[in-house]
């Protein structure tokens, strides 16, 4: 056991070496022991190891809470094993909604595997099934992936535009979307195609019924009354007021695990961190299911999105 874990920790610190080697400076997400920012978060890297077992498998599991802090990022999942000729990465957002259609194991982990074939990796996923990565190994992969965000972009953008980027996106995923009655007369159009308004909250929630109404933006699994993410906007609002919203909904509503997400410009996630670090909301359990988004990330989500529905 203590061999293997040797082994485990020497690849990833020979991995996160030449991470840092190439791409600059890497910073551990708060939550997570496996997750890295690279650079000014122009990328997140999900880095998982396993020993290889016989000849063509390794077995891996990803942790959803790990997997929710990829959504929305320029991300990618590292697989690495022993006697590995180059790291393999996969596009985190080429697979989001094939995670989203499955269920983790009871220990809140999706369970995968690599079957290295002689036509070429296959990834496989528990309840979804396999698919090849055959040419999604090595250096040049990673770069592909993340060379279009090396430099950062701060976009200004309004609350109202932040709300209607957003809206769109959980429209093009099929969810239904809830926008404050008041705001809907202020979203830019300019910036999207109009989308369809949820005409009522879900049923089950009557004790934050009021709370809910006043969330920036939700969306809804289609055809079901539950809720799939809350998004507020803290454009210059405090930022604790929009987690005490998240709070008393996930109090509520304990079993539901919406995925939470402030949105605001890069410059508040400091404080988002301290934020969310308060005794209530660790000991509420908020802190594991909220994370945050700023407006480029909001934008590059919205292309992608756009671009797969043309």
């Amino acid at each position: 056991m203590q061999m293997a874990l040797a082994m485990a920790n020497s690849i990833k610190k020979a991995f996160l070496q030449e991470l840092t080697a190439r791409f600059g400076s890497l910073e551990r997400l708060h939550r997570s022991q496996s997750l890295f920012t690279v650079g000014d978060d122009a990328a997140r890297v999900y880095v998982r190891y396993s020993k290889r077992h016989g000849d063509k498998k390794t077995f891996y599991g990803l942790r959803e809470e790990d997997l929710r802090e990829l959504a929305g990022h320029r991300a990618v999942i590292c697989f690495l094993w022993d006697d590995q000729a180059e790291p393999l990465f996969v596009s985190f957002a080429e697979y989001e909604d094939v995670f989203s259609a499955v269920s983790p194991a009871r220990d809140g982990q999706y369970k995968v595997m690599i079957h290295l074939e002689e036509s070429g990796a296959e990834l496989y996923i528990a309840g979804a099934g396999r698919f090849s990565v055959a040419g999604h190994s090595g250096w040049n992969r990673l770069h592909n992936l993340i060379d279009a965000s090396r430099l950062r972009y701060q976009p200004d953008l309004s609350h109202p535009q932040v709300q209607t980027l957003l809206g769109a996106i959980g429209s093009a995923k099929g969810f239904d979307v809830w926008v404050p009655q008041s705001d809907r007369p202020n979203l830019d159009w300019s910036l999207t195609a109009p989308f369809e308004f949820r005409v009522s909250l879900p049923l089950g929630f009557d004790p934050v019924v009021s709370t809910l109404a006043e969330v920036d933006v939700i969306w809804i699994n289609r055809g079901a009354n539950s809720l799939q993410a809350l998004f507020e906007v803290e454009h210059s609002t405090p930022i604790y007021s929009g987690l005490l919203r998240f709070n008393d909904v996930h109090l509520a509503a304990p079993n539901s695990f919406p995925r939470f997400s402030v949105v605001s410009n890069d410059t508040r996630r400091d404080l988002f961190a301290r934020q969310l670090n308060r005794p209530t909301f660790q000991a509420s359990g908020l802190h594991k299911l909220c994370r945050f988004l700023d407006y480029g990330n909001v934008i590059e989500w919205h292309d992608r999105v756009s671009r797969q529905e043309e």
